[in-house]
Parts: C-alpha cells; structure tokens; sequence
C-alpha cells in the first residue's frame, strides 16, 4: 500500500517518516514553506537514535499526483478546523480504473478530537478512526521530531463508527513495524473520547504554559471532571485512566533531543508559530456542544474555548497568561452559573 499523508507536520511528518524508514511507500502533502523544505532537502525527522532524512515525494494536492492508486491510504492529518477543506479536495480525485478517493479508497484520520471522522464520513464511503498516541512537534519547516521510546507513539485504529477489517490490520501491520504500536480495535471511539478529555488540558497549556504547578493541574482536574460529567450524561463510552495506563505503561517515554526541544502540544505549538487557528473549538468546544445538547453546564470548557480562539486570532504569545488570571476567570465562570 501507499500512504498519502494529508497534512505532514508534526504527526502527520513522524508517521510518514517512519513508515518511509521502514520501506513503505510515502507521499507527502504540505504547503507553504514546508512544502518547500520537503521538497528541497527532505523531511528530516529528529528522533532518539538520531536525525533521519527522508527524500520523498511532496505535492501540494491531488492533481499533482493525477491519478490516484487503488491501493493508496488516505492519512488525514490537519488539524480538525483544516478538515473540511482538505476533505472536500480530496473526495473527488479520481483513481486508476475509475471511481474517485471518497468512493474507493480508504480514509485514516488521525487527529485530535472526534470531529473530523464524522465529516469525512458525509463523502468517504471507507473511514477509519485512529486514537492518536504520539508526541510530535513540528520543529521549522522541513523538520518534525518525536521524543518516544522505545515507541515513538501507540496508534489504535478501527473502522468508524464501529467494526474493524482487514485493511485496518494491513495498516496495522505497516505501523507496528515503523516504530508504532497499533492495536486494532472495534472500539475505537472509546480510546479517542478517552484522548479528548486529555487533550481538554490543550488549551491550558497553550494559554499558560506547562501544566506543572498545583495551580495548574487543580484547574485541568476540574475541566477534565466537566468533560467526563458531559460525556457520562451524553452516555458516551471512554477508556478508564487505569486502562490506559495498563496499555501504555512505559513504551512511550519522552527522552531529550538535541535541537528539537519539546515545548508543548499541538496547541501551543499552534500559538507558537502564530497560525491564527487552533484546535479548541473541536476539543473544548466538543464538550461545549455536548453539554448544550444534553443540559449540562461547561463553563470551564466554555471558558477555554474562547481565550484560546481570541489568543489564536490576536496571535498572542503561548503561555502569556498567567494561571492565576485565568484561575480566577475560572471561578468567575462558575459562580456566574449560580
């Protein structure tokens, strides 16, 4: 099989990268300037045994490719608000012997949150949820690193809504021999519900800084319990924090890279290099939509979602807000409920 990798940054780059390292068939998607590096030096993947640079095809869409093979993989990798745009590209590329990508090839997702598989699922006859596992940042254009060991990440992967088949253990089989653990799963929207609730601790980094103080973690305590309140009320299944533990153990243990410092998540990563977007609407703001439509109140999550969007927007610094502002905002939002 082929894997296109729609959206190569800092996931979508690592796991390119090591499928293209372990002899699989990669072609990257990218724009801008990272388009460029790809295409002129390589990608260049910063991992613990070292740097790794990776010649391999880079286009900017699907008609650079023409037509697509029958045994492409689709591995859609933008972050969630990029989804819509990239889909709506794709879906009709036409593959060899007719038919087009949304009819007849089949359609990863591996990002954050639980939207972009529902809105890939309105053109894709194929989609697959991927639980994403994975320590990634995009480091400058052309180069992405991932800190894991002896894993670089843990991939669950099912069909979505539900089910498994045999292409998600082919992919399957190619991951786990490209540095990845990848359990194929009939669940696999109870491990990335379990993933949400993590991530709902995103926007907090992002605003201010490592979630390293009590402070800190107090808060993230408090929007995680909002986040499983609304899920429970949603009767919407999750994995158990024990679960997850007992599954990731150790494998994925963050060691030191030498000129790939990590300083956050994907949405500081975001504020860091002033996008103008980030993800909170489909992280915080999935919560947010939850509640209003199951009559549970989330004025945490409420809370998150719009300072991370008005920080993204006014390109403001990552980490600027100091946790006790936002702290006491916090409480404001809750009293303000009474």
């Amino acid at each position: 099989m082929r894997y296109i990798i729609i959206g190569a940054g800092a996931v979508g780059g690592v796991i390119g990268g090591r499928l293209a390292g372990s002899g699989h068939d990669v072609v990257l998607v990218a724009r801008g300037a990272h388009h460029e590096a790809l295409r002129e030096r390589g990608l260049r993947l910063r991992v613990p045994e070292g740097e790794l640079t990776h010649r391999l095809p880079v286009v900017d869409g699907p008609a650079a490719l023409g037509e697509l093979r029958p045994d492409d993989v689709l591995v859609l990798a933008v972050k969630t608000q990029d989804s819509a745009a990239a889909l709506e590209t794709w879906a009709p590329a036409p593959v060899a012997g007719g038919g087009t990508a949304a009819e007849r090839l089949p359609l990863l997702c591996a990002q954050n949150g639980v939207e972009s598989q529902r809105l890939a699922l309105r053109l894709f006859r194929r989609v697959y949820g991927v639980c994403v596992w994975l320590p990634a940042t995009y480091v400058e254009p052309g180069v992405v690193s991932a800190a894991g060991a002896p894993l670089t990440g843990i991939l669950h992967l099912g069909r979505h809504p539900h089910g498994t088949d045999e292409t998600a253990r082919r992919v399957a089989a190619d991951l786990e021999k490209s540095h990845f653990e990848a359990p194929v799963v009939a669940d696999v929207a109870r491990w990335q519900y379990a993933k949400l609730l993590a991530n709902l601790g995103n926007a907090l980094e992002a605003l201010t800084g490592p979630v390293d103080s009590e402070e800190a973690a107090a808060l993230f305590r408090r929007v995680r319990a909002e986040g499983a309140a609304v899920l429970d009320a949603a009767r919407i299944a999750y994995v158990s924090p024990e679960e997850q533990r007992a599954v990731r153990g150790d494998k994925v243990t963050l060691v030191p890279l030498d000129g790939a410092p990590r300083g956050g998540g994907s949405s500081w990563q975001s504020l860091t290099r002033g996008t103008g977007t980030i993800e909170a609407d489909y992280l915080n703001g999935e919560i947010t939509l939850l509640g209003r439509l199951h009559g549970v109140p989330t004025p945490l999550n409420e809370l998150l979602q719009r300072l991370a969007g008005t920080f993204a927007r006014e390109r403001r610094a990552a980490g600027s807000m100091p946790v006790g502002e936002l702290v006491r905002l916090a409480d404001e939002a809750v009293a303000g409920l009474r």
